[in-house]
């Protein structure tokens, strides 16, 4: 959706974070934006309203934005000011965000673009009005080392025990049994959550698992989703959280409640 804007350093592109309806206009007041060139608001699309800013073009040029995803700090800045302006509007009305560094020539080239989009705000909208997202996780105790390699002394390695050879195969048979009986019982546990959380929820997406974070860490990452849930059900949602992990035995994190970026769909 965004287009390459003029380049001159004194021209002017106009940012657009999201599109919602009906927002309060006190809800972006003061809020810094992602410039200092002019403040947050708002611009009305007929039926709908997109969230603003005036923006110098030359510091989202491509080359200045390929510079920018080298640096951390400031990726990290661009991404917490354009979600809190997010945040802040979807605190008072339903709103669909706009991928980060969404950007427009002019005002007019927005109300042209969004206005073609118009029906496919108003379904994400209405799919997301009084929901909420909500993220779980699901880990469970990694598997003990293989102990059935353990070292032995050079004398018992010269004079092996009768029925040594036998005695390792039977290890490595019953390392392996217990080995696959966690990873059922863990993928168990996770469709278990996921089953029960999604018929709590208005929809659901799988992500991609997460490997260890820290070397030695004793957990592994079986579910990685998120959810859509009514407002009105979130309490419900929390009390589910806790009850799964008494039952599963597998620890549980749950997150939220979040602006629902994964649910608004490709707008």
């Amino acid at each position: 959706m965004t287009e390459r804007g003029p380049e001159r350093s004194d021209a002017n592109a106009t940012y657009v974070f999201a599109v919602c309806r009906n927002p309060d206009p006190s809800a972006v007041a003061g809020l810094p934006g992602v410039t200092d060139k002019a403040p947050v608001s708002t611009l009305s699309l007929e039926t709908l309203t997109a969230i603003v800013q005036t923006v110098r073009a030359c510091e989202f040029t491509n080359e200045a934005w390929q510079a920018r995803l080298c640096d951390q700090r400031q990726l990290e800045r661009y991404a917490r000011a354009h979600h809190d302006v997010v945040a802040a509007v979807a605190a008072c009305c339903p709103t669909v965000p706009l991928p980060m560094a969404t950007l427009y020539q002019s005002e007019e080239r927005v109300r042209d673009a969004l206005a073609n989009e118009a029906d496919r705000f108003h379904a994400a909208l209405k799919r997301i009005a009084h929901h909420a997202e909500w993220g779980v996780k699901v880990y469970v105790p990694s598997c003990p080392p293989d102990d059935s390699n353990r070292s032995t002394t050079p004398a018992d390695r010269s004079r092996p025990a009768p029925g040594a050879g036998l005695a390792y195969l039977d290890r490595k048979r019953g390392a392996q049994e217990r080995r696959e009986r966690r990873q059922d019982e863990a993928l168990q546990a996770a469709e278990a959550v996921d089953a029960e959380v999604r018929s709590l929820a208005t929809a659901s997406r799988r992500l991609r698992l997460h490997g260890p974070q820290l070397a030695g860490e004793r957990r592994v990452q079986v579910l990685n989703a998120t959810y859509l849930v009514a407002e009105h059900r979130a309490a419900e949602l929390t009390l589910l959280a806790q009850a799964l992990g008494e039952r599963t035995g597998a620890q549980i994190e749950l997150s939220g409640p979040w602006v629902p970026y994964s649910f608004v769909g490709e707008v």
